[in-house]
């Protein structure tokens, strides 16, 4: 019997035990069972709202769905909540690494070794180059000391303060090296970009691109036209669909398309820990965008930044959402000429409130590519590789529901298999399609779970047609 099925076995028999529970969740990670270990922490947190260790693995869990902004929001709230945790340091100062910000990922982990010993590890100092004997005078000198933990001085009027809460700690504002400082991000014209690609550089998905052409792009492109008619130029666009098919690739190009500048915001480029500064954040960037219209927004993973008020408990995030949809309605500025454009996995998750005439009211489902995507995506991945006798097609006609992250995931499963061979004989090894198309046998398109979601939303809860590109693509009919 495996260590899983054990676990499943006994928590059948005790389902509100918190260890076991946590144990199951662990072994899920490590297994990459993804969805059923964000379903185990939830449970956890269910019976234990302030697990700190359940909240941490969902965030791990978002992590290793790609979600990385809204992985760092959550372990970063976690820390500020929660700043004896150093498990959470450990796991930002990773999460930072591999966004290639090497300064605050070295002081994330500096700071989870001056809280514990324990939580050391050789791989990640390897990684960040930083020395044991380093190491050993961050834990001799900095144990213990408040000041460098948290950035600030500790207060200790009231002795009988419970540790942990805000009567205990508070940060800096003028502390610039601290990250949790209160600094208000400025963003500037130069954020702006005018993008190069088109959508000549978006291979297949022709349908898809008409529809855009004609939500989208004829009205910036036929101004004077469209306001003859009363129709203002500008507005919300919602593209929704599976990972990785291609959404910022799409907005990029429709910007690119109409020679618009185009800004690219993360959540994390968004969200502010301290009240009042992601509103903040959000007012400078339309305001921003009006100035340099044409203009586009592209915000990535909107369901974060744009989701359903009634599943909010906290008021901070309602008066973020009610920001976004004023900035949306330009209540107080003119919105001519500034393009929304928000992607989302889940589109289940957002406001119904945006989906309201004059915010994201023209949706657009961007599914899989299709088979002529598929072989043009082929042949991009293959360029400067040793391939022999390539036939693209024949792949493309292998690998119907892949998304663009799938392909690129045969191409590097099979040049590793290649490399083993080449470092084997000493010589370089070309692939060819038959190993290719072997590759593309053993994984399952990661399109796969989401239209399994998507397809119960879209039977039981489409009363509105929201989800009808869904079913049409599944060939079901209602």
């Amino acid at each position: 019997m495996s260590d899983m099925e054990s676990l499943r076995r006994a928590l059948a028999e005790s389902p509100e035990n918190v260890p076991l529970l946590q144990l199951y969740a662990q072994a899920c990670v490590e297994a990459f069972s993804l969805s059923e270990a964000r379903e185990t922490f939830e449970r956890i947190l269910n019976i234990q709202p302030h697990s700190s260790e359940a909240r941490l693995g969902v965030a791990k869990v978002l992590y290793f769905e790609g979600k990385t902004s809204e992985a760092a929001i959550r372990a970063e709230t976690l820390v500020k909540e929660k700043p004896d945790f150093a498990p959470a340091f450990v796991f930002l100062s990773r999460l930072y690494l591999s966004e290639n910000n090497k300064a605050l990922a070295e002081d994330f982990y500096e700071r989870a070794i001056a809280l514990s010993k324990q939580v050391a590890d050789s791989a990640l100092e390897k990684e960040l180059g930083l020395s044991r004997e380093r190491m050993e005078k961050v834990e001799n000198e900095k144990s213990g000391d408040q000041r460098y933990l948290f950035g600030s001085e500790w207060k200790e009027e009231d002795p009988d303060s419970p540790p942990g809460s805000e009567d205990d700690y508070f940060f800096d504002d003028d502390d610039d090296e601290d990250p949790f400082s209160n600094p208000q991000r400025d963003f500037s014209l130069a954020d702006f970009e005018r993008p190069k690609v088109s959508f000549a550089d978006v291979g297949g998905m022709e349908d898809l691109k008409e529809e855009i052409r004609m939500k989208v792009l004829y009205p910036m492109q036929n101004q004077e036209l469209f306001k003859a008619y009363g129709k203002t130029v500008g507005g919300g666009v919602l593209l929704y669909g599976p990972p990785g098919c291609g959404k910022t690739l799409i907005s990029r190009a429709a910007a690119g398309e109409i020679d618009a500048n185009f800004f690219s915001l993360g959540l994390h480029q968004v969200l502010d820990m301290y009240i009042g500064n992601s509103e903040k954040n959000l007012h400078q960037i339309f305001q921003l965008a009006r100035e340099k219209a044409p203009s586009v927004i592209f915000f990535d993973e909107v369901d974060a930044l744009a989701a359903d008020r009634k599943d909010l408990k906290q008021s901070a995030g309602r008066t973020l959402i009610n920001q976004f949809l004023s900035e949306m309605d330009g209540t107080d500025s003119n919105n001519e000429g500034v393009l929304v454009i928000g992607a989302t996995n889940a589109p289940w998750h957002i406001d119904p409130a945006f989906r309201r005439p004059g915010r994201f009211d023209r949706i657009i489902f961007v599914p899989p590519p299709d088979e002529v995507a598929r072989e043009s995506i082929v042949q991009v991945m293959a360029k400067d590789k040793p391939i022999n006798d390539l036939d693209a097609r024949m792949l493309a006609k292998k690998t119907k529901h892949f998304s663009g992250a799938d392909l690129k995931a045969i191409f590097d499963q099979g040049a590793e298999e290649a490399l083993t061979l080449a470092m084997q004989e000493g010589r370089i090894v070309p692939m060819n399609t038959k190993a290719l198309v072997k590759v593309a046998k053993s994984i399952v398109p990661s399109s796969k779970p989401w239209f399994e979601s998507a397809k119960n939303y879209a039977m039981y809860a489409n009363q509105s047609g929201f989800y009808d590109d869904v079913l049409s693509f599944l060939g079901i009919k209602k």
